[in-house]
């Protein structure tokens, strides 16, 4: 007995099961295709039906895992290759957006079953969103019915905000823009966007995302410019986007204009060679008198650091003004410039309160040197004044404004009484 080999000890209990849900599950969209692609070929054209059974599936099926497959199945009918040709080894459906009719009312209809989707599984809209921007990418592979219907579903969307305009990034790939894939699509999906909104909105939209800018990119570079652009968008029927263009040029001139101004007045170049400048950026540019006139102010303005205290920024305010006047006057030829610059003045007062006491000096100084006629003054005063501190500088000009309108003390007379009176309120 005692040679009896002796057994070894073996481990007893329970043994437990791993529980489903703790298991790893295999990336494998076959069998979810399979589901989505049957449920459709039931459902068929009935987009309402579409639309419930994919709300009622998403309790079933696992739409985050499989939010690609998804999406490629609702617009293509099937999963995408890259490129975007369809997979062949999966099963398809015909009722897809892809197939249908190439027309606004069923274009809708296929944005309402994408928006209560995207309703009803909010995580999905990431997943939608790069969807979209994968596509646009695709766009060669597809055909030019399918870009069509592409183009109305992505203005449609972009207007009722399911999608954000920076998905308009991948229409600048180098291959799209060549072949003239781009600015093509760009014209279906901007007459859409504008029908369902209006070009006030559009332009919101791109700003926001900082595609404001960016449009000109449609175009290769040899022909992005403006003139190029204008025209191809006219011709197609958009000449609001064309005039939002145009205005998008013009801001960015404008703000390199004051940029360079601030520059030459900070260098201490002569107020000859700015006055130069400014009226060959202005031929150059296209910029209006009134617009330049505004840059100057803000450039002027802009230029010193101003005494935080009221009593003394008065002060500093009109020698500061004295001095660059002529740069003021250089720009207010015509009587609307004046009064351009009379509202900016108004409003720059309003909007830095050390100024409010400033605004009466500041006008009869401009008065004083020629900047601003009489004419100007008095429309500034009894209709063209903005709401921004409009009772307290109407109060602080009404004695002025009714030395203006006493002229029956004969011209010269009046002219005299004027420099009279500019001179004591300048001296207070």
């Amino acid at each position: 007995m005692s040679n009896q080999k002796q057994q070894k000890p073996t481990l007893t209990g329970q043994r437990f099961k791993t529980r489903k849900r703790d298991e790893k599950e295999r990336f494998d969209p076959t069998q979810f295709q399979e589901s989505i692609v049957q449920g459709l070929n039931q459902t068929g054209t009935d987009l309402e039906a579409v639309a419930k059974f994919l709300d009622s599936s998403g309790a079933k099926l696992d739409y985050r895992r499989y939010a690609e497959t998804l999406f490629d199945i609702l617009v293509a009918g099937g999963m995408l290759a890259p490129g975007g040709a369809l997979s062949d080894d999966m099963t398809r459906t015909n009722f897809c957006l892809f197939t249908a009719p190439e027309d606004v009312k069923t274009m809708k209809a296929y944005a309402q079953v994408f928006n209560k989707l995207i309703r009803r599984y909010k995580y999905l809209e990431k997943g939608f969103e790069e969807e979209i921007k994968k596509l646009l990418l695709f766009l060669k592979g597809f055909s030019e019915s399918e870009r069509n219907k592409l183009a109305m579903l992505t203005g449609i969307l972009l207007a009722n905000g399911s999608l954000s305009a920076s998905i308009l990034s991948s229409l600048f790939n180098d291959n799209l823009v060549k072949d003239g894939v781009s600015p093509a699509f760009a014209v279906k999906l901007f007459k859409m966007w504008i029908n369902e909104k209006d070009i006030n909105s559009v332009a919101a939209s791109l700003r926001k995302v900082g595609m404001d800018s960016r449009l000109m990119e449609l175009f290769p570079v040899n022909k992005r410019s403006y003139d190029h652009f204008s025209k191809y968008f006219i011709d197609a029927g958009l000449k609001e986007l064309s005039d939002f263009a145009r205005n998008q040029q013009s801001l960015g001139a404008r703000k390199e204009l004051q940029k360079e101004l601030q520059e030459q007045m900070s260098q201490g170049v002569s107020f000859k060679e700015i006055i130069v400048y400014g009226k060959e950026e202005m031929k150059k540019s296209g910029i209006s008198e009134q617009m330049v006139i505004c840059i100057m102010w803000t450039s002027i303005m802009g230029s010193v650091e101003w005494n935080k205290k009221e009593e003394l920024v008065t002060e500093q305010a009109i020698k500061h003004l004295k001095q660059h006047s002529p740069l003021l006057k250089a720009f207010t030829t015509q009587g609307l410039s004046e009064l351009t610059l009379l509202l900016r003045v108004q409003e720059y007062c309003y909007d830095n309160i050390h100024f409010m006491k400033a605004f009466q000096k500041i006008v009869l100084l401009l008065y004083k040197v020629d900047v601003l006629s009489e004419e100007a003054v008095l429309k500034w005063y009894t209709e063209a004044h903005l709401a921004k501190g409009k009772s307290v500088f109407l109060e602080q000009m009404k004695k002025f404004v009714e030395w203006l309108k006493n002229a029956e003390e004969g011209e010269y007379q009046l002219q005299l009484n004027m420099c009279f009176f500019v001179v004591q309120i300048l001296k207070k």
